[in-house]
């Protein structure tokens, strides 16, 4: 099993559908806070359920959602197949986005999943596809330092004022107990200090800076903003 495998099921991740639900509704306020204006268009890559794309689609001119796991993109064809605003793709089909046209995309918890290699080659097409004047953000970057104790604390903190401790805590014993857990240690994640997410970013034609905060719970891992050199 590989990581696309492992997302293309239902999976443990979340400690309970309210977990879901906090999760997917901060990640769409730091999208929304992002948004240039009303007239752009947007690629969310790597975007799991995006539970509140809706919400998201509002606030553009066009919403891309591309997500490598074929159930993903059924759930939200679904859910948001009707949607003129929203556009749901495999990452193969990137090339149907015309070059030079997105104002902001986002890649939010992906890189872990990611080798050196595919990073350095999806950055290119990134970079195609974002104007000159866009915006590249890249959120939940894992530093090399970071331990699981220090995830499951953030969760922890994220459950107790989210009211689904006691879920979450049996979310992380059923999670050390899951393929997740497997696959993690038999493939691993992907790890990246600031200074070498910098280079990686300027190496693809970027300039970058951390943001000051992550997206979402977890403010031990970083985000990173990039425009177009």
């Amino acid at each position: 099993m590989n990581w696309r495998d492992y997302w293309n099921q239902d999976t443990p991740i979340y400690a309970s559908e309210r977990h879901k639900l906090l999760h997917y509704r901060l990640v769409a306020n730091d999208i929304i806070s992002l948004i240039p204006s009303p007239d752009a268009r947007i690629l969310d890559y790597g975007c799991g359920e995006a539970l509140f794309a809706d919400r998201v689609a509002a606030r553009c001119t066009h919403l891309y959602l591309s997500d490598a796991a074929p159930l993903v993109r059924d759930r939200l064809t679904e859910r948001l197949g009707d949607n003129p605003k929203v556009s749901i793709l495999a990452p193969e089909d990137l090339s149907t986005i015309p070059d030079a046209s997105l104002d902001l995309i986002v890649v939010n918890s992906l890189l872990q999943y990611l080798s050196l290699e595919e990073l350095r080659a999806v950055l290119q097409i990134w970079r195609a596809k974002l104007k000159a004047t866009g915006r590249l953000v890249i959120a939940d970057v894992v530093p090399p330092d970071l331990r699981p104790v220090t995830d499951a604390k953030a969760l922890l903190s994220f459950a107790w004022t989210g009211g689904f401790l006691m879920a979450a805590l049996r979310g992380l014993v059923r999670t050390a107990l899951s393929d997740y857990r497997k696959i993690r240690d038999e493939i691993g994640l992907s790890h990246y200090s600031e200074a070498e997410m910098l280079d990686i970013l300027r190496d693809a034609g970027f300039t970058a800076e951390r943001a000051e905060r992550n997206f979402g719970h977890n403010q031990a891992r970083m985000t990173f903003v990039a425009t177009p050199i």
